[in-house]
């Protein structure tokens, strides 16, 4: 569990909802769902128009990174390449092949098999850097849905805010439905704008941060895979990927 997530989001509504308090407001005019259906809605449906289907859903899984970010192990990729590199240099790269079966992770299996397969350290670093390239791309699109949420949301809570205002001009003879009609014009812009700036943007940059750890974790094996093919000393190629975790 990320934390220091929950305790942001917690944090930021809490100071707006207390703020409305201390300045003498009344906390249930903030909630207004008319409002919260036009901006919510409204900002659903852009992102949904902007997004293919398949990016849409892996955008909307990838929220649960943000409570629960995605295991990158990469003290344990080191691990794994310095034995690796430990084997290949005792029993020859050949010997890396029955280590494959034990493999679960796609890429790792694909780029030990290129490394028993004798391909050149350049061709091999080539090759799996194209498929860190796809999947970095594949991941980022998917953030983006929540970028453009944080985009859209403001731009909805006006229009929520217009269409509150029209329905107070259009009831200027009945007093009793003015005040439902500027609350609800107020009320979509604070939804709008709050839930960019809370909830939309910080998400997508979060999940941003998340892709780069994933993204580092594979430059990791690369190297160290290179590094094997070069033959390197085991504790030389150690010593290089402990520097990405510093």
């Amino acid at each position: 569990m990320d934390k220091i997530s929950l305790i942001g989001l917690t944090l930021g509504v809490t100071a707006i909802v207390l703020g409305q308090y201390l300045e003498g407001g009344h906390i249930g005019s903030l909630i207004q769902p008319t409002a919260f259906f036009i901006v919510i809605g409204g900002t659903l449906g852009a992102v949904m128009l902007q997004s293919p289907f398949s990016v849409f859903v892996e955008g909307m899984r990838m929220a649960r990174w943000v409570f629960v970010p995605p295991a990158t192990g990469q003290q344990e990729v080191i691990d794994q390449v310095v034995a690796w590199s430990q084997v290949a240099r005792k029993e020859g790269l050949l010997a890396l092949e029955n280590l494959l079966p034990q493999m679960e992770d796609r890429f790792t299996q694909k780029g030990v098999q290129l490394l028993v397969d004798g391909v050149e350290p350049e061709r091999l670093r080539a090759v799996l850097e194209v498929e860190i390239g796809t999947f970095e791309t594949r991941l980022k699109q998917a953030a983006k849905v929540w970028e453009g949420a944080g985009g859209y949301a403001p731009t909805i809570g006006i229009l929520g805010a217009v269409m509150g205002l029209i329905h107070v001009m259009e009831n200027l003879s009945d007093p009793s439905k003015l005040g439902s009609g500027i609350a609800v014009a107020f009320v979509a812009t604070i939804y709008g704008v709050g839930s960019a700036n809370l909830i939309f943007l910080p998400v997508a940059k979060k999940l941003q941060a998340h892709i780069g750890r994933l993204v580092a974790a594979r430059d990791m094996v690369v190297d160290g895979l290179v590094g094997i093919a070069n033959g390197d000393n085991p504790r030389i190629i150690e010593s290089r990927l402990q520097g990405y975790l510093d």
